[in-house]
């Protein structure tokens, strides 16, 4: 009597042969083969024809179907049972197959049987078999049925052509949940069966044997459990392969979807997988959504995150101030309060000193982060914190914003920084970790940075303070030149730095003039320093260190020390930390130095205040030397003090504006009408080739020539700013317009005595607004020269002249436009104004002497209103709030 049992399909073999599970336990398979019949056999060798097709119609019918078995004979040898399989609202098989012609009825069929009813079976099947012949069904078509198998990727070709491509697959074997055999359907011909692992995770290990060794290696937990999931879900079913790429031992990446969905999902959300990291920047977009799976899976504690520790809150969002560069990922940033702590950039690292082709780009990375970063506002938000160990202190790890762009990522996609590769469990990484291994790729890509596979040339700074000989042979140099661009390195007392002069290629140590600060405690103990010594370092250090800076070179000290001013955004350093009380005016020295009103002044300023050193000053100590500076105090107060409004209105026109907002302007019809007919002859003079006459080899700063311009090709007056010997190069000034550029001698000519400053005096002079100070940040101060630029280029407008600093050949004006009003000028409608109320510029806190004059209170008073609205509306660089509030 014939034994029937039902079952679950788990796959199919070939068209006459199936793969069963117990309903009861799924663990417990048995091969039932279809009795009667025979289908062309799968082979790794290479199939037979139409194999794939008839496995393929048997596989349609019953993968994953419940099934009844009706078993009609056993093989001994095999022990192997053949039936006949009723298929759950399906068919009865091997009928439907042999009708469909995707099987053949044996010859041998039932020569042996003598039950009735099982021949009468076996005609209905040859019966069924003649049908399908006849129609050429299936095997029966006679061509057509070979597809060509390859159990490889073949080369790089493949990837060329197939790589970001969706193509439909066939799940034929899981060895884990993240490893998958699968038969790509390249075309009706082609199919390439190959190893295949999941993209954007890793599961774990199953059982497997060491071929070199033979011993097997126990699999690892949950990992048996991750490859039964993907059975039940995948295996012999028709997925979508998208291919992504391939791994270092030639396996290929894709993500694998199902009618559902991504099953990569699945694992992570039911916590039977972890992201992969080594997948990010394959994956790319669709990253986010594994990482939110498997965080679903970490909250909810989830088989592989059963003993995960939900990482703890962390300040987020801290409004800091970036007070000093460590290197290219760590910065020390300062609070409100004043309160400084260092912080390294989560999930990056910058150039590293042992590796030879990163250590190169140690000092360019770090003066890249440098320029963008020092005395910034940032956003700060703590990711985590790593203890301390024995090589490196405690320090926080946090993502780092400033004008909401991700200093790490910036970092990293310049290819100043690479990406750090996390444990798998820690948490204490960057929000955007995918996108910055995305950029990572793309900088190795453009060969960006340290990627670039060439070493950067490295500034040497001359040290021109060893030695007196070599300050004295600088310092003609400098004093020639006024306010020198350079870059604080080092602060070593409040009033004793080394600058960097990237322009000359040194560095000295630089005392400043005119004042005395407290010593500074040294490096022992027993060396405590002066009092307030620590407080003007400290001080020096958050306003100085790493900034940009200017300097105005004096004189030479006795050890190669040059004496001159230190400014930090235009604004003499000596002067603060005077006001302060931080600092003593050396009289001598500030007279001699030309700013001896500037600094009594503020520390007169200093000592009403009880500022610092002055905490317990007595006035009566000062009455006597009071009383003897009272006439020079009066005589200067009376030269900077303004009785009347002025009214001194001139017809202007801006002919430049540099980086920092100075102006250069030209007074329409004073010297404009003489300099178009000046220019006349000078364009005629430099075309007559008898006048092609170049300087002389050694041309010095100062010198007047005639430069063309390189915008235009025309010759105009010019004065050169510095030289770059080497190089053949100078850097020159056109005195009647402002602007400036670098130019090669060979572009350079002699200024002819009829073009010279004594016939007619450069027509470009220096200028700034009036009562208007511009922002420090590169980024603001680029968008309030811009702004500035917007409302004055191309027009004819007029200056109020409000006061004229001869000491330093600077007019401070106020500028309108006459074109805005037909009344005339009105002060209320000033460019000034405009500037203030955009939110490109703040009312000076500390007004000068002359800006604090009574006639200006009004004035004052309508532009301190501008800034408010500006303020309140958070245009420009009050966009994060008050940022003089701290």
């Amino acid at each position: 009597m014939a034994k029937a049992f039902q079952a679950n399909v788990k796959s199919v073999l070939s068209g006459d042969t199936l793969v069963l599970t117990s309903t009861n336990n799924p663990n417990l398979e048995r091969i039932f083969s279809l009795a009667y019949v025979s289908a062309p056999r799968l082979s790794k060798d290479g199939d037979e024809p139409f194999a794939f097709q008839s496995r393929e119609f048997l596989r349609a019918l019953a993968v994953g179907k419940l099934v009844q078995c009706t078993v009609l004979y056993t093989v001994p040898s095999s022990q192997r049972d053949y039936g006949t399989v009723l298929i759950k609202d399906g068919p009865v098989i091997p009928d439907a197959l042999v009708k469909a012609g995707w099987v053949k009825v044996r010859e041998d069929a039932g020569r042996k049987e003598d039950n009735e009813e099982l021949l009468q079976k076996l005609d209905n099947l040859r019966d069924l078999e003649g049908q399908a012949k006849t129609e050429g069904k299936g095997l029966w078509a006679g061509t057509g049925g070979v597809v060509e198998v390859q159990n490889d990727l073949g080369g790089p070709g493949f990837m060329q052509e197939w790589k970001g491509k969706t193509v439909d697959g066939i799940v034929e074997r899981v060895f884990s949940g993240d490893r998958l055999l699968v038969r790509l359907l390249l075309s009706d011909k082609k199919h390439a069966q190959v190893m295949t692992l999941v993209a954007g995770i890793r599961t774990p290990a199953t059982e497997r044997v060491n071929q070199s060794t033979g011993q097997t290696q126990a699999g690892e937990e949950f990992g048996k459990e991750a490859q039964k999931y993907v059975e039940q879900r995948l295996l012999q079913r028709v997925v979508k392969v998208h291919i992504l790429g391939t791994s270092p031992q030639g396996q290929l990446i894709a993500t694998v979807l199902h009618p559902r969905g991504n099953i990569a999902e699945f694992l992570l959300q039911d916590g039977l997988a972890r992201c992969n990291d080594f997948h990010s920047t394959m994956v790319g977009d669709r990253m986010p959504s594994l990482r939110a799976a498997e965080k679903k899976a970490q909250d909810a504690k989830l088989r592989l995150h059963r003993h995960h520790v939900a990482k703890a809150a962390t300040e987020s969002n801290l409004d800091m101030t970036v007070s000093k560069i460590v290197g290219a990922d760590a910065i020390l940033v300062r609070n409100k309060a004043g309160v400084e702590k260092r912080v390294n950039l989560s999930s990056v690292r910058g150039p590293r000193a042992g590796e030879q082709a990163e250590a190169p780009f140690r000092d360019e990375a770090k003066e890249f982060l440098r320029k963008k970063l020092i005395g910034k506002h940032v956003r700060v938000n703590i990711d985590g914190s790593k203890p301390a160990s024995d090589d490196f202190e405690a320090r926080d790890v946090a993502t780092v914003t400033q004008n909401g762009k991700n200093v790490g990522l910036m970092l990293v996609q310049e290819g100043y920084c690479s990406v750090i590769r996390h444990r798998k469990d820690d948490t204490d990484r960057a929000p955007n970790y995918d996108e910055l291994l995305a950029a990572q790729e793309t900088a190795k890509e453009e060969k960006k940075g340290m990627w670039s596979g060439k070493a950067p040339k490295i500034r040497q700074y001359a040290d021109v303070s060893e030695s007196v000989q070599k300050a004295k042979i600088q310092a003609s140099t400098l004093q020639r030149q006024k306010k020198v661009p350079g870059i604080v390195d080092f602060c070593k007392s409040g009033s004793r730095f080394t600058i960097l002069i990237p322009r000359e290629g040194v560095k000295l140590t630089l005392v400043l003039a005119g004042i005395r600060a407290p010593r500074a405690p040294g490096r022992s103990a027993q060396d405590k320093g002066e009092p307030f010594g620590q407080e003007a370092l400290d001080l020096a250090n958050r306003r100085c260190n790493q900034r940009d800076c200017e300097i105005d070179v004096h004189d030479v000290d006795k050890v190669g020390g040059f004496i001159g001013e230190l400014f930090i955004n235009r604004e003499s350093f000596g002067k603060i930390l005077v006001e302060e009380g931080l600092a003593s005016v050396h009289q001598y020295s500030a007279e001699k130095s030309g700013n001896a009103a500037e600094l009594n002044a503020a520390e007169k300023r200093a000592k009403e205040g009880r500022k610092g050193m002055w905490h317990d000053w007595d006035p009566s100590q000062d009455q006597v030397e009071e009383e003897e500076a009272a006439p020079a105090q009066s005589a200067f107060e009376a030269t900077t003090t303004i009785e009347k409004r002025p009214e001194d209105y001139r017809d202007i026109v801006i002919t430049n504006i540099d980086a920092t907002g100075k102006l250069k302007i030209q007074e329409v019809g004073k010297g404009t009408a003489a300099l178009e007919t000046m220019m006349t002859e000078f364009s005629k003079f430099h075309l007559d080739p008898k006048n092609n006459v170049a300087i002389k080899d050694n041309p010095k700063a100062g010198d007047f020539v005639a430069s063309r311009f390189s915008a235009d090709k025309q010759w105009y007056r010019a004065r050169i700013r510095s030289n770059d010997r080497a190089a053949k190069k100078a850097e020159v000034v056109y005195i009647d317009y402002g602007n400036s550029e670098t130019m090669p001698w060979s572009q350079l000519r002699p200024l002819e005595s009829q073009f010279s400053t004594q016939r007619l005096k450069p027509q470009a002079t220096d200028a700034v607004l009036s009562f208007v100070q511009l922002p420090t940040s590169d980024m603001y101060l680029q968008d309030a020269v811009s702004f500035i630029a917007d409302l004055t280029e191309g027009r004819n407008l007029v200056g109020c002249f409000d006061f004229v600093d001869t000491k330093d050949n600077v007019s401070y004006i106020t500028i309108f436009d006459p074109k805005a009003s037909s009344d005339g000028p009105a002060r209320d409608e000033s460019v000034n104004r405009e500037v203030l109320r955009a939110g490109h510029a703040m009312v000076p806190r500390k007004l000068r002497a002359w800006e604090r004059s009574k006639v200006f209170e009004s004035h004052l008073a309508s532009l301190r209103e501008a800034e408010k609205e500006a303020k309140e509306a958070r245009k420009g660089m009050w966009e994060y709030g008050d940022i003089t509030e701290d």
